[in-house]
């Protein structure tokens, strides 16, 4: 479904983000990609739908290849992949159906979504998009009313609403409290089993990726340093990633060695 054929992110300032990047995710994973900050994290999962261009190499997404699309054809690819972010990119002051109802745009003119006129179809898809995170009911809630983890299940279902087949997560559970986390994380682990949608996320904290994630993706300096499945990841290979011994800050209550033995 997603392939990185030697691919190399540099940035106006010439640092390189990405070194000769070469990987492939099958549909249907749920992936965790996990390193420093400034490792390269976020870059790589924003390759996947080009919010970062790359410099050289492929990104293939859905056989399409990402750096060759353009306009229509690259706003159509970009539906079919939902984004969900740390600081939820919800607009406030609107309803939280408004907000998931925004992720029908692309499927429509601007004319049209300027308005607000989408069709008794659309407004379906969002409520029932809602009803599957369950907050249906504060679909006519102002979204500033929500709490962190309630704001985050709205912009899953916004994801949901466009019909994805990948959901890409940039530390999606950074700004949450321990318990809104777990919760948030079963969520997505719901997403991935029941709806079969592949979960690409950059994840802070090493415990969680362990916990939910099929497979591990470590980065450090740009460079995949590790690509395996949770079984594999031994605290050698974590200090390998991380270029040092992991602190509290990276995990979230487990102590290291429960955590790589599960």
């Amino acid at each position: 479904m997603i392939k990185f054929t030697n691919v190399d992110k540099f940035y106006p300032n010439g640092f390189q983000a990405l070194k000769n990047v070469n990987l492939e995710i099958n549909d249907g994973e749920f992936v965790a990609i996990i390193g420093l900050s400034g490792a390269g994290k976020s870059t790589l999962l924003r390759a996947i739908n080009r919010m970062h261009p790359i410099s050289n190499g492929d990104v293939i997404v859905d056989g399409e290849n990402m750096s060759k699309l353009e306009g229509k054809e690259l706003r159509m690819m970009r539906s079919h992949i939902g984004m969900i972010f740390q600081s939820f990119n919800l607009v406030k002051r609107m309803s939280v159906f408004k907000n998931v109802l925004a992720g029908r745009v692309a499927f429509h003119s601007t004319f049209k979504t300027l308005f607000g006129l989408f069709p008794q179809e659309d407004k379906i898809i969002a409520l029932e998009a809602l009803d599957k995170m369950g907050i249906l009911e504060k679909a006519f809630v102002r979204a500033d009313q929500l709490s962190g983890g309630q704001q985050q299940r709205v912009a899953l279902a916004r994801a949901l609403a466009q019909n994805p087949s990948i959901i890409l997560a940039d530390e999606p559970v950074a700004s949450l409290d321990p318990v809104t986390t777990i919760q948030v994380m079963e969520d997505f682990k719901r997403i991935n089993t029941e709806f079969k949608i592949t979960i690409v996320a950059n994840m802070h904290h090493v415990d969680l990726a362990m916990q939910y994630a099929h497979r591990i993706i470590g980065i450090k300096d740009g460079i995949i340093v590790f690509d395996g499945p949770v079984s594999k990841v031994t605290e050698q290979i974590l200090e390998m990633i991380y270029g040092r011994k992991l602190t509290h800050e990276d995990i979230l209550e487990k102590p290291l060695g429960e955590i790589i033995n599960g």
